[in-house]
């Protein structure tokens, strides 16, 4: 997800439900459960048809979490390979002016086609095409095997919302430490309050700068399903549900975006959740390029389907990483001088929210 923002709502919380009670919730809420149902699960397809199979592959991969749920990538399936290709136009240039975090959204898809492949009596060997931007996933028979990351996908979920202030177990960080392990990046966890505390310091720096950057703005409010219906209906963005706020009319949440949607209440909403985590993972990838973008994204994924195994929520707090002045004080504060701080993911115990949706295959086959 991989960014994916929390929009502040509290006034529509208070007003929304007494002003439009009984007008939408219930005429919406069927569908949104039934396209919830029909994604998030695993799939059941006959093993013997290969064509149905990789189908199948790309729709645990496009489970995985993307920058505001633009799900900004384009499929080709072969016989023997799957390649994903960068969706150039679900780009978000406002937060992600080198497309940065669309490269770790395809890394993220790729990873849980691996797990899904092997899962389903396939190897997957993925390869950059630096010519193409595309990664390209040779498959071909292996041992089936259903690994515990396989079967958190349907679980998994980007919660942004306060967890329970309690610290993991040493098992739980060496776990999650070993799934985020490879391909050359590194994780750093921050545990101890006083780091905690400083990288809330750089979340609030950020946040304020992008809060006062209106082509930010206005690219995050126009990837807001303000209600079910058109979450259900686009199939994509930042269903506002999924962020613990009240699904409401769109132009109810449009209007209402504009006066509660503050640098304020998204700041103290931010030291909320910072506070209420277990720990803050950082990730920096080998090198800043697309190839080593899309490893960040593969090793994101792993934590997070593996935090899901274990009970463990995780959201992103991208700010100290997304504004570009900010970043090398970053990294100075990390010790990873002169590389690029890639992801900021707190983690912790907390609720389930409604999960976001997904476009139909056909939108995203080439």
């Amino acid at each position: 997800m991989v960014t994916r923002r929390q929009f502040g709502a509290a006034s529509m919380a208070m007003g929304a439900p007494a002003l439009f009670h009984g007008c939408t919730q219930q005429a919406v809420a069927p569908p949104y459960e039934d396209a919830v149902r029909d994604l998030w699960r695993h799939g059941a397809v006959d093993r013997g048809d290969a064509a149905a199979v990789r189908r199948e592959l790309v729709r645990y991969a496009t489970l995985a979490p993307s920058s505001h749920n633009t799900q900004c990538w384009r499929f080709g399936i072969e016989p023997h390979e799957i390649t994903i290709l960068p969706d150039l136009a679900r780009r978000c240039p406002a937060v992600d002016p080198d497309d940065h975090h669309l490269f770790v959204s395809l890394g993220c898809a790729a990873e849980n086609l691996v797990h899904a492949a092997r899962a389903h009596g396939l190897a997957a060997l993925a390869r950059f095409d630096d010519a193409r931007n595309a990664l390209r996933i040779a498959l071909e028979p292996a041992a089936e095997q259903a690994s515990p990351l396989f079967q958190a996908i349907p679980q998994r979920q980007s919660t942004r919302a306060e967890y329970d202030g309690r610290p993991l177990s040493g098992d739980d960080l060496r776990a999650l430490e070993r799934a985020a392990a490879g391909d050359g990046v590194q994780m750093i966890l921050l545990t101890d309050k006083p780091a905690l505390e400083k990288t809330l310091e750089f979340v609030v720096q950020g946040n304020s700068a992008q809060m006062n950057d209106k082509a930010f703005v206005d690219e995050l409010k126009a990837w807001i399903r303000f209600s079910a219906s058109d979450a259900v209906r686009s199939g994509d963005g930042l269903y506002g549900a999924s962020s613990g706020n009240p699904s409401v009319p769109a132009w109810l949440g449009r209007l209402m975006f504009g006066i509660v949607f503050t640098e304020k209440g998204e700041n103290d909403k931010y030291a909320t959740h910072v506070r209420s985590s277990a720990s803050i993972a950082v990730f920096v990838g080998p090198a800043s390029d697309k190839a080593g973008w899309i490893a960040v994204g593969r090793a994101y994924e792993r934590f997070a389907l593996q935090a899901t195994a274990l009970g463990v929520r995780t959201a992103h707090l991208n700010q100290p990483v997304e504004v570009a002045a900010l970043r090398p004080s970053f990294a100075n504060f990390l010790g990873v001088d002169g590389r690029r701080p890639d992801l900021v993911v707190r983690f912790g115990r907390g609720p389930t929210l409604p999960p976001s949706l997904r476009r139909p295959l056909q939108a995203v086959l080439v």
